[in-house]
């Protein structure tokens, strides 16, 4: 069975990349390329830049902006923001993207959709769902950036995905964006009930069990966090660490390895007692001692 893996997501915002809640606030925090060069060498297995506004202003991503980032990244980078066609996706193919995810471009072009699975292999497609629980309790799915809904479930669209043959399906909780309360697991599990290809999960990491939680169900390849891991020391690393240590396989080959550390009740490395630290301090002999 293939690794479980940890991806890191960076949304970006008027070229900026920015912490996000509920796809309605939003906090700039550096540059994408910058955040992109940190994930790698901290561990992430694979890169996720979104532009969030493309969709909603009818337009794609910028390729200077994906050429940037590529250059940075040195995991598999997986690209979306308003792709619809086959030259869309061609562009920041050439631009440095390893995969691309699509989301509004599946209700406008499926067609499309499908036509650059076969031009690419649907290993290089992603196909992507914004969800959001309505007063029915539901999961609903919503597109441009969250603004518009299409009437469809999880399931429905799932589906639809499958017949467009996607490689992979990223599940996107709106209402658990930026608010730390773990995935929606419930959605994630609905939506890969219609489709035989694997699950990203995104949306909802606040501690290194909320990744568990979801990677340990057979259908999920991969769980992506955005917030948790721009503003927690080496989460990535912090949280390979604690996934190993519950039994789930997945890739130990960052520049950090903190399996023999034990973790604090915020997910974090707890610090070793002081006796222990200064146990281990440098001392300087000056004399020679034989």
């Amino acid at each position: 069975m293939p690794k479980k893996r940890v991806i890191a997501a960076i949304l970006v915002k008027r070229g900026w990349a920015v912490q996000s809640e509920a796809f309605g606030r939003y906090l700039p925090i550096g540059r994408p390329e910058i955040a992109a060069r940190f994930f790698s060498e901290w561990g992430a297995d694979e890169i996720l830049l979104l532009d969030i506004d493309a969709s909603h202003e009818r337009r794609t991503i910028a390729p200077e902006l994906v050429a940037r980032v590529a250059r940075s990244a040195y995991v598999p980078l997986t690209v979306g923001g308003g792709l619809r066609s086959v030259d869309d996706v061609r562009r920041v193919v050439q631009a440095g993207a390893d995969k691309v995810s699509i989301n509004l471009g599946a209700f406008e072009a499926p067609e499309q959709v499908k036509a650059a699975a076969e031009a690419f292999g649907n290993q290089c497609i992603v196909g992507a769902m914004d969800i959001r629980r309505g007063a029915d309790g539901r999961a609903m799915v919503f597109a441009e950036g969250g603004r518009r809904e299409t009437g469809l479930d999880a399931a429905a669209h799932a589906g639809a995905l499958a017949a467009m043959d996607v490689g992979e399906v990223l599940v996107n909780s709106i209402d658990r964006d930026g608010a730390r309360s773990g995935f929606d697991i419930d959605a994630i599990r609905s939506a890969a009930g219609a489709v035989r290809a694997p699950i990203i999960a995104l949306g909802g990491a606040g501690h290194p069990a909320h990744l568990y939680d979801v990677l340990r169900l057979d259908e999920v390849s991969a769980a992506a966090a955005g917030n948790f891991f721009h503003y927690t020391e080496h989460a990535i690393a912090t949280c390979k660490a604690y996934l190993h240590r519950c039994g789930l396989d997945v890739r130990m080959e960052g520049w950090a390895d903190y399996r023999l550390f034990e973790s604090s009740a915020d997910g974090r490395i707890r610090k070793r007692p002081e006796d222990e630290l200064a146990d281990e301090i440098y001392e300087f002999i000056p004399e020679e001692i034989i």
